[in-house]
């Protein structure tokens, strides 16, 4: 089976500029320039924590599954173990989406080593909430992956939308995550063309990052308490440190749009699944969506890709897409 160069034409997966710098466009890989949404670019398909409507979220088949759907970027969730190692799963607590020995798969994440992690198995528990959905390969086998299992098996073949979660539980996730981008090659991606964009509620955390690697594309993300005059209230602090915000879907509206794009800012709401939720956003202007299905998404989006510029935002450095990255292909 083949997937779509997600890694594709420069002109794809154009994303996320920061607050109206002027540097000029920097050439890819084949020596086009590239330009960020919000100038040229094409509207995101982001698919949450993996093609969740379809997969077991936060595992490696939802993520190879959200390739296969076309998706621009898959999101995904981490936490530190109490060990000190980065995995990948959205809760808090494991009871809800693993299941295993009991001393080892309830409980907080970040109580848990990862030897304890291992012995959770992570899908079965997606076929008895969601049978419509279920395949016989998620009953048993499916892990909880680390951070570092996911950069080895997709590297620069993929886009990455990377949510740091309870920074406060275990300290030091925003150095481990980093020195993971380091290690597999995809800082240098991140920071000159956003092919891995991170993201938090904790301010704290994207303060953090921004001191540690200021030329890293991060994400705000806002909680469903925000209301349109809160959220614009917030954006000029925003702006100094990340490249755009991730609010609620039900908290965007035209006033929110017209804000964070007059502050070169982009919009990336989440979860939305239904496809008059999503021709909603898109006609008031959001940059992108988050959705458990991107294929959804990829249908209402349509000829909807094509989008016109934000006037006054310069062109700058920005796309994750160098098309022809090693790896992509025949899987």
């Amino acid at each position: 089976m083949t997937f779509r160069a997600i890694i594709a034409p420069a002109a794809v997966l154009l994303l996320l500029l920061p607050a109206c710098r002027t540097e000029a466009p920097t050439p890819g890989a084949d020596g086009r320039t590239m330009s960020p949404a919000g100038q040229n670019g094409q509207l995101i398909n982001i698919a949450h924590r993996g093609a969740s409507g379809h997969a077991p979220e936060n595992t490696l088949p939802a993520f190879d599954l959200s390739l296969d759907m076309q998706a621009d970027y898959f999101e995904l969730d981490v936490y530190l173990t109490r060990d000190g190692v980065p995995v990948v799963l959205h809760d808090p607590t494991l009871e809800r989406t693993t299941r295993g020995p009991a001393e080892s798969c309830t409980g907080e994440v970040g109580d848990k080593t990862l030897a304890q992690i291992r012995s959770c198995e992570a899908g079965s528990w997606f076929n008895a909430e969601f049978p419509a959905a279920a395949r016989p390969e998620y009953a048993s086998g499916v892990a909880i992956p680390t951070l570092e299992e996911v950069f080895q098996r997709f590297g620069r073949r993929a886009n990455y939308l990377i949510e740091i979660k309870q920074p406060q539980k275990v300290p030091g996730v925003e150095e481990k995550v980093l020195e993971l981008y380091e290690r597999y090659g995809l800082r240098k991606p991140a920071e000159e063309g956003w092919q891995v964009v991170t993201q938090s509620f904790s301010e704290e955390s994207m303060r953090k990052m921004h001191a540690l690697a200021p030329e890293l594309p991060l994400i705000q993300l806002l909680y469903s308490r925000e209301t349109s005059e809160s959220i614009r209230g917030m954006l000029d602090g925003i702006r100094d440190y990340a490249i755009g915000i991730g609010p609620y879907k039900n908290t965007v509206d035209a006033a929110v749009v017209q804000a964070v794009h007059e502050r070169c800012l982009q919009i990336f709401p989440y979860t939305v699944n239904e496809p008059q939720e999503m021709t909603a956003l898109l006609a008031l202007g959001v940059d992108g969506i988050i959705s458990n299905f991107p294929d959804r998404l990829n249908d209402v989006l349509g000829e909807q890709r094509e989008r016109k510029a934000h006037p006054g935002c310069p062109t700058r450095r920005g796309s994750a897409a160098l098309e022809g990255a090693s790896g992509v292909g025949a899987r």
